[in-house]
């Protein structure tokens, strides 16, 4: 193109550009648009938040295992879709908060990380190996003599030393790696119970995890613990597995004393006394049942937003404040599956947990942050149109999309699982199968027994104190300092507390 046809064609633009901003024909379009309205409504809403620079007299962390990016999208547009709204525009109740940031969660050994590694990054700011759990990377996965001297200091164990109290309420096993990482140090994380250990181990005088939460000393032990996992408390003569015959639901009573209370049940739950101070909740043999098993499954166990909610509830009564850890367990174990039902259901669950406690905390000296441990290797593909059943297959114009083998595809699918090819098996046309199924598995491109977790960034949303500090793309261990410093936990105020 000319030279003087260039400098037309830009004139021509400015003048459009300096008409439409002038309040021209354009600018009128513009501001009539839905969408422009809506981002003038959330550009107005940011303008007017302010930074809290103050101390936490509380801090809760919510953790959704393996909720990566693509999970949190899914998960609103289903929770959307599920109370009859659009969807793609849904906001899940953490999406709401003022801050976000994205956290890079690889390991001290590998791209990838596990939840015992994760985890225990978030808790103490020190990044370790997979498997391992409170320690840093110096120890040796499996290896008990590693676990000597290399034992790292628990955000939970650090607000105890502080006089606060701290809690952990997970829909796992309240030994598994991520309640375990507010108060256990071990070289490995599968050692729930003594009977998970090897001779070795025992002999070498390493505690199963299920035994520190228990023999912890009374200045560190946590107040309130909700979850699964009875069975790594109990001997078999009460239907536990432990080997060692000890009843550790007892001897946690008799080392808390007074204000306490061991339940197994939600009515037991609900019936709490008013005075209670200490609270371990065992509400199944292993982990509690998906929210989708829970017409079948799920009688007698409490929703997580029940638990968290009871928790804040208890150690609210600490007059110095809290730690609170609440893990939306099932959502990984979902996705494990390559079963995006299962995830999708507790991505919501999760949501309505933090809903009920954000409806219980004043974000005033309260700093809430959600996030996850790692992702996992959902996708969201296609070009199905808006509103269409993310469950459902994709679409290409209105039509459902067709692959080159002639076949339909769904929206969500995994990188790894279950619903991977074997063999030289054809692959299923998931148009002639039953996607709402709670059991149908997402195709994979590989097939596993078990989808691999996923290594890209994940999701940090907060509010209230020092929640400004949640910004720009982050170590994963950083989450820990900004937790610490809204505590003021900083320096000589760390130091001292370990000399109480």
């Amino acid at each position: 193109m000319r030279p003087f046809v260039l400098a037309l064609v830009a004139s021509a633009s400015i003048a459009t550009f300096a008409h439409a901003q002038a309040g021209g024909p354009m600018a009128a379009v513009s501001a009539a648009d839905p969408y422009y309205k809506a981002g003038e409504a959330a550009l107005t809403r940011q303008l007017s938040v302010v930074p809290n620079t103050g101390r936490a007299k509380n801090v809760i962390l919510f953790l959704g295992d393996g909720m990566g990016i693509s999970t949190v999208t899914a998960g609103r547009i289903y929770d959307g879709q599920l109370k009859g709204v659009d969807g793609e525009s849904n906001s899940l109740a953490f999406e709401k908060l003022s801050y976000a940031a994205l956290s890079k969660t690889y390991s001290h050994d590998t791209q990838v990380t596990d939840s015992a590694a994760g985890i225990t990054a978030i808790m103490t700011g020190v990044k370790t190996r997979n498997k391992i759990i409170g320690l840093t990377g110096a120890a040796i996965g499996e290896k008990c003599e590693t676990e000597k001297g290399n034992a790292v200091e628990t955000l939970a164990e650090l607000a105890k030393a502080n006089g606060k109290a701290a809690g952990a309420v997970t829909t796992t096993r309240v030994t598994h790696a991520t309640p375990a990482g507010a108060y256990a140090h071990t070289a490995y994380r599968d050692w729930e119970g003594d009977s998970d250990m090897p001779v070795e181990a025992l002999e070498a005088g390493c505690k199963d995890i299920a035994r520190q939460l228990v023999e912890a000393p009374d200045a560190l032990r946590l107040d309130v613990v909700m979850g699964g996992g009875r069975s790594r408390f109990l001997p078999e003569a009460k239907d536990g597995k432990r080997a060692d015959g000890r009843d550790l639901t007892a001897e946690w009573l008799k080392a808390e004393g007074g204000a306490s209370a061991y339940v197994t049940t939600v009515d037991q739950l609900k019936a709490l006394p008013a005075d209670t101070q200490h609270v371990l909740g065992l509400f199944a043999s292993e982990h509690l049942p998906y929210e989708v098993e829970r017409p079948v499954l799920g009688q007698g166990v409490p929703t997580l937003a029940q638990m968290a909610a009871a928790a804040v509830d208890v150690l609210s009564r600490n007059p110095n404040g809290y730690f609170l850890m609440v893990e939306g367990g099932k959502i990984d174990m979902g996705s494990h599956l390559g079963n995006a039902k299962r995830t999708l259901s507790e991505t919501v669950e999760f949501s309505k947990a933090i809903d009920a406690v954000l409806a219980k905390v004043d974000l005033k000296d309260t700093l809430v942050v959600v996030t996850a441990d790692h992702s996992h290797g959902l996708v969201i593909s296609g070009y199905a149109p808006r509103n269409s059943p993310i469950l459902g297959v994709s679409g290409n114009e209105g039509e459902p999309a067709i692959a080159a083998d002639g076949k339909t595809y769904t929206t969500l699918m995994f990188a790894t699982g279950p619903g991977g090819p074997l063999g030289n098996d054809t692959r299923a046309d998931p148009a002639k199968e039953d996607l709402d199924d709670v059991d149908y598995h997402q195709q994979a491109v590989v097939n596993l027994p078990s989808a691999a977790h996923a290594g890209e960034d994940v999701g940090v949303f907060a509010d209230g104190p020092q929640a400004y500090l949640m910004r720009g793309v982050v170590e994963e261990s950083y989450i820990f300092q900004v937790m610490r410093h809204a505590f003021g936990f900083d320096g000589k105020a760390a130091n001292e507390a370990k000399k109480r």
